[in-house]
C-alpha cells in the first residue's frame, strides 16, 4: 500500500499544497484532475520523493518516509519500487531512444524484464523509431517510450503526469488499454491528468484538487454529480470547452 498523510509542500515561503489521507493500492487507478495551478504536479512530485514534502509521511509497502527528514538516517531509496513519469520526460538528447529506454534496466535485465520489454515496444508500434534521436521524433513517441521505460521497472507504484498529453485520440486509448493491464498484474498507478474521459475510464478513484487541496473525491461517478461548488463549475467548464 501507497500512503501519504499531512502532505505539506512550500515553494517560496508559500503553501502551495497541503494533502492528506491519500492511498494507492497495487492493483488500483487513482487519478487527480483539477485546474491549472491547483497543484497537482507539485504533489506528484512530491510523492515521488524527488522533491520531498516539507512535511509529512508517506508509507511504501514497509518503509515510512518521514518528514522533514533526519540528516542522521536517510532511508532507502524507493526507487523503482516507486517510478515516476513527468511531463519534461527525461530523455538524454546524444542517446537514442533505444538506449535512452535501456539505460536504467541494464543493471537490472532478465528474462522476464527482457519479455515484458519486447511487449511494450511491440504494444505502442515504437520498433520502427527506437534508433533515432529524440530530436527527431514527436512529443508523443518520446511520451510513448517514456512510458513504455517507466513500466519495463516493473515497480510496484506508478506516478504519471499528464502522460497522455502530446497522444491523439488512437495513442490515448492504446495507453488506456495497457495500463489497465498493467493496473491488473498488480501495480498501483497515480495519475495525473485534464482528461475527464480518460479518467473516468481508467481510474477506481478519482481526486479533485484545488489550490493545493483534495476538495473531494469518489468513484467515477462524482464526474456526473459533484458536490462541492468548485468541482462543479471546473467539470462544467471543462465540458463546455471540449
Amino acid at each position: 500500500m501507497f500512503i501519504a498523510r499531512d502532505i505539506e509542500k512550500k515553494l517560496q515561503g508559500r503553501t502551495v499544497v497541503q494533502a492528506s489521507g491519500l492511498q494507492l493500492a497495487r492493483g488500483q487507478i487513482v487519478g487527480i484532475i483539477g485546474p491549472s495551478g491547483s497543484g497537482k504536479t507539485t504533489l506528484l512530485r512530491s510523492l515521488s520523493l524527488i522533491e520531498p514534502p516539507d512535511a509529512g509521511t508517506v508509507e511504501i509497502d514497509d518503509q515510512t518516509y518521514v518528514f522533514p527528514q533526519s540528516p542522521q538516517t536517510p532511508p532507502p531509496s524507493p526507487w523503482p519500487r516507486l517510478t515516476v513519469v513527468f511531463q519534461q520526460l527525461f530523455l538524454w538528447p546524444h542517446l537514442t531512444l533505444r538506449e535512452n529506454l535501456l539505460l536504467p534496466l541494464r543493471a537490472q535485465m532478465n528474462a522476464e524484464r527482457q519479455d515484458l520489454l519486447d511487449e511494450v515496444i511491440a504494444f505502442f508500434d515504437m520498433a520502427d523509431f527506437l534508433d533515432r534521436f529524440p530530436s527527431q521524433v514527436s512529443g508523443g513517441q518520446k511520451q510513448r517510450l517514456a512510458l513504455a521505460r517507466a513500466i519495463a521497472l516493473q515497480p510496484h507504484y506508478l506516478l504519471l503526469d499528464e502522460i497522455t498529453s502530446a497522444l491523439d485520440v488512437e495513442q490515448i486509448h492504446k495507453i488506456l488499454e495497457f495500463l489497465l493491464l498493467v493496473r491488473d498484474r498488480g501495480c498501483g498507478i497515480l495519475l495525473v491528468t485534464h482528461h475527464l474521459n480518460f479518467a473516468r475510464q481508467a481510474a477506481n478513484e478519482i481526486l479533485f484538487m484545488d489550490h493545493g487541496r483534495i476538495i473531494e473525491r469518489g468513484p467515477p461517478s462524482i464526474l456526473d454529480a459533484p458536490k462541492a461548488e468548485r468541482f462543479k463549475t471546473f467539470v462544467s467548464h471543462v465540458i463546455a470547452a471540449s
